[in-house]
This record gives structure tokens, C-alpha cells and sequence, in this order.
């Protein structure tokens, strides 16, 4: 896509991640549905007036929306009896609405969008992994800032950084967990040079990011090599690695809630799509890994038990499957209310982060005096 004009490449690059992630999302809950004998009766991607409709051979309306922003899947009697008219019951198709399935089948079908991401992002870093290669695991020293930590404690380039105050290390993304919340604190630093080895000591250097300070060593990683995997073996390492992704993404979540880290991270679709089309000019294969990672995300989101989310969704069935019967309409109510609040609420600062991050909140203060 390098050779069309940013705008544009940022926009179909958006529309294209986008799109891809939210038909396998409500894919799953199709397939799900109709597992479980529950008529679908409409599958939509984008919101709004369809630009493309056609109905298949079981009835099902499948729509693409102008807004490409999300999508849906309508379920059949989705709805409770008491909440339609007389005549929206008349048509229903007994046996194959949702409001009659029980809890575990209604559950199954809402966990299945989520499901249907991990499952997206475990292939598509399997496919990678198969054709451009598995970045071999390495902690070899690429590069080494003049004046940094690791100059001062004598590291060199070509150095292969094998442990930190006595724990092994296989990988930079270690060695960088390692220092980060060390700053300010000596590090025994084990390497390997010209077949020998050797420790130094290295004292990262604090270096703050709005209110979070994280220590820097100073160093580079050497040129990633890759390694082409045969598919059995490329599909369980998209699998760890989309294991690892989630681990690291509820890490990062749960230090925002906890207040060791800014939440100036946390984007919005104008971030997606700013990253989209940088991404999209890196290649196919950064495309694809982006999609992995923001594909695992879509998945986290869902099932955070926020009322409105498919998260929400589950938690009230499980709710149902302990009580032995629904909570109370009102409940309910006051639950999605209460989640749709949130969402609004967070969308609303991610916009604003997404905002300040490209300059719009600096231009119009300056604007305005």
C-alpha cells in the first residue's frame, strides 16, 4: 500500500483490519447459532444502510453497512415474548429462537465471538510463522548508546546477554521486563563475549513517561533473525504466542487499574486507524501481526464483564445457571444502563488520548489562546 497517498492508505487500511476482525468476531457467533439450532437473521459488517445485501438458502439477510465501525449478528427471538408484539411472536420459528435455548446454549453462542478472535490471531501468526519465519529468540547486544547504562558497565555490541542478577534470560523481551522497574537499582549482568563469560554491573537509568519512570540500559537488539516453522509446529507457536499476548495485554490492564502505569496508552479508533496505515506501510507481514494483536484485544474487551459486552452476557448467565432462573428485568436494566455509561465514558477518554496523541488538543489550545 506504500504507493497510495497516506490518507488513503490509512483509510483502507483501517476499513480493511477492521472489517477482517469484526466478520471472524461475529463469525463466531454465527457458526455458534447455528450449532446450536438457533436461526440467524442477519449478519451484518458496518453499521447503517447496506451497500451490498443478499439473503442464502436458510433465510439469513447477510449486509455490508456504509459505517465500517463494527457489526452485528440478529438472532432469531433474541428478544423476550414480553418485550415484542403479538404479531413478532406469530413469526417466530419454534425451536430456533435464542430466548428459548437454555443458559449454556445462549451462553455458548455469546463466548463464541471472542473465541472466534483468539482463534483468528493464533492462524494468522501461524501463517506467518510458516512463510516469513518465527523471530529466532535471541538476546545478542545489536547496538550500545554512548553515555547509557550498559556503556558505562563496559557492554559491547556482539555481547549475549545470558542472565540478570542470576536469572536466565532467552529473550530481549526479558531482558526489558527486567530492567524497566529497576531504575536507579544495580544489575548483575551475565554476557557471553568471544566464547567466554563474564558479569557486569549496570544501573539503569530512570527515565519518566508522564506519571510512570521505568529504567533504561542503554542497548539495542542485534538484527532479528527468522526461522520458517512447518505448519504443526508454526500453528502451536501463533498459539503460545497468542497465549502470551493475552498475558501481557491483562498485565497492562491491570496496571492501569492499579495505577503503576499512565492510562495515556489506552487508544481509541483514531489511534487504530492512525497505526493502521503506519503499519501498512511496513508490509503485508506487520499488517497481519497487527491484526494478530489487535484481534487478541477485540477478544479481551469483549469479555470483560461490562453489561452490553458479550462479557456482560455471560456474567448474567452464569447469574441464570446459579439461581436457576433469570435476574430480575429490572436488574438487567439497570445493568446494561450502567455498562452502556462506562463504554460511552471510555470511549470518550480514548478519543481524547487518541486526540492529544496526534496534536489536536495542542493545535486548538494554541488556537484559542
Amino acid at each position: 500500500m506504500d504507493f497510495l497517498p497516506d490518507p488513503i492508505r490509512t483509510l483502507l487500511a483501517f476499513v480493511v483490519v477492521l472489517g477482517v476482525l469484526v466478520f471472524f468476531h461475529e463469525l463466531g457467533h454465527y457458526l455458534a447459532a447455528r450449532w446450536r439450532g438457533i436461526h440467524v437473521e442477519r449478519f451484518s459488517v458496518g453499521f447503517g444502510r447496506a451497500i451490498a445485501s443478499w439473503t442464502d438458502r436458510v433465510g439469513t439477510e447477510w449486509r455490508i453497512g456504509w459505517l465500517p465501525l463494527g457489526g452485528y449478528v440478529k438472532l432469531h427471538g433474541q428478544e423476550q415474548p414480553e418485550d415484542v408484539p403479538e404479531e413478532v411472536r406469530a413469526s417466530w420459528r419454534p425451536g430456533q429462537t435464542f430466548h428459548e435455548k437454555p443458559v449454556r446454549d445462549r451462553a455458548i453462542v455469546v463466548a463464541a465471538g471472542p473465541l472466534a478472535n483468539f482463534v483468528l490471531a493464533a492462524l494468522m501468526f501461524g501463517a506467518l510463522y510458516m512463510t516469513v519465519g518465527q523471530p529466532a529468540a535471541t538476546t545478542a547486544v545489536g547496538t550500545v548508546q554512548e553515555g547509557s547504562a550498559a556503556a558505562t558497565a563496559g557492554l559491547l555490541p556482539g555481547d549475549r546477554i545470558l542472565a540478570l542478577d542470576g536469572q536466565a534470560v532467552t529473550r530481549f523481551e526479558e531482558v526489558q521486563r527486567h530492567i524497566q522497574p529497576r531504575a536507579g537499582t544495580p544489575v548483575a549482568v551475565t554476557v557471553e563475549r568471544d566464547g567466554t563469560q563474564r558479569t557486569l554491573t549496570a544501573t539503569p537509568v530512570p527515565r519518566t513517561t508522564g506519571e510512570t519512570t521505568v529504567g533504561i540500559l542503554g542497548v539495542g537488539a542485534a538484527p532479528t533473525q527468522f526461522e520458517r516453522l512447518n505448519p504443526l509446529s508454526a500453528l502451536w507457536a501463533g498459539t503460545v504466542q497468542t497465549v502470551d499476548i493475552t498475558k501481557q495485554t491483562l498485565a497492562a490492564v491491570w496496571q492501569m487499574i492499579a495505577g503503576g502505569r499512565g492510562a495515556e496508552d489506552l487508544g481509541g479508533p483514531l489511534r487504530i486507524a492512525q497505526m493502521s496505515g503506519q503499519v501498512a506501510e511496513l508490509g503485508i507481514a506487520s499488517l497481519v501481526s497487527f491484526m494478530a494483536v489487535l484481534s487478541v484485544n477485540l477478544a479481551l474487551i469483549n469479555l470483560f464483564p461490562i453489561p452490553v459486552l458479550d462479557g456482560g452476557h455471560l456474567m448474567f448467565y452464569a447469574a441464570e445457571a446459579i439461581r436457576g432462573r433469570p435476574l430480575p428485568p429490572r436488574a438487567q436494566e439497570y445493568g446494561f444502563r450502567a455498562g452502556f455509561a462506562l463504554l460511552i465514558t471510555l470511549f470518550v477518554f480514548a478519543t481524547w488520548n487518541d486526540l492529544s496523541q496526534l496534536g489536536v488538543v495542542r493545535w486548538a489550545a494554541g488556537l484559542f489562546g
